[in-house]
């Protein structure tokens, strides 16, 4: 099966829609929350563990909505909305593989945020290498993730789990 490499914002608006991977799976979140704008490379090979990766990028401008209000006068990108982008990143791994459910986070072994996003930034990029993927009863994505802005390193997160799930009642 071929699968796209690359994605622009109007196919991740389209997947936040559900128009993607069809009804009842993945989607991603719909903006203000959907913390990417592109992702620029995608694939099933390669990667720190030679399993995948996913690499996206982000535009910022004063203007994004978090500026306002996380921290009125001293305005910073909330570190979890950069963790929140690389756990929707690696969920998106697992339905464009194929496999169908909806997503949700499961947990992160560790993060470590050495660095801020401000409104005077350019660009936040995203870099996630798949560590494993489960497939059976539950599909279950294990990645590592760095966030760079302006391509020095803020955020690194290590074993983030995400999984897709047939039925999300009582989750």
């Amino acid at each position: 099966m071929s699968r796209p490499s690359s994605f622009d914002h109007e196919q991740l608006l389209a997947c936040a829609r559900g128009d993607m991977f069809g009804p009842g799976n993945a989607r991603l979140p719909s903006p203000p929350m959907l913390m990417f704008d592109r992702i620029t490379q995608i694939a099933s090979e390669g990667g720190a563990y030679g399993k995948g990766m996913i690499h996206a990028e982000m535009d910022i401008h004063p203007q994004l909505w978090f500026f306002g209000c996380h921290f009125v006068d001293d305005p910073v990108m909330p570190g979890c909305l950069g963790l929140d982008a690389m756990w929707q990143l690696s969920g998106f791994f697992l339905p464009w593989l194929g496999e169908p459910g909806r997503g949700r986070a499961l947990g992160v072994g560790k993060v470590k945020f050495s660095g801020q996003v401000m409104p005077h930034a350019r660009l936040i990029r995203y870099e996630i290498d798949i560590h494993r993927v489960m497939r059976g009863k539950l599909a279950l994505v294990i990645a590592d993730g760095r966030t760079f802005v302006d391509d020095r390193l803020i955020y690194e997160a290590a074993d983030m789990r995400v999984g897709l799930f047939q039925s999300t009642e009582g989750f």
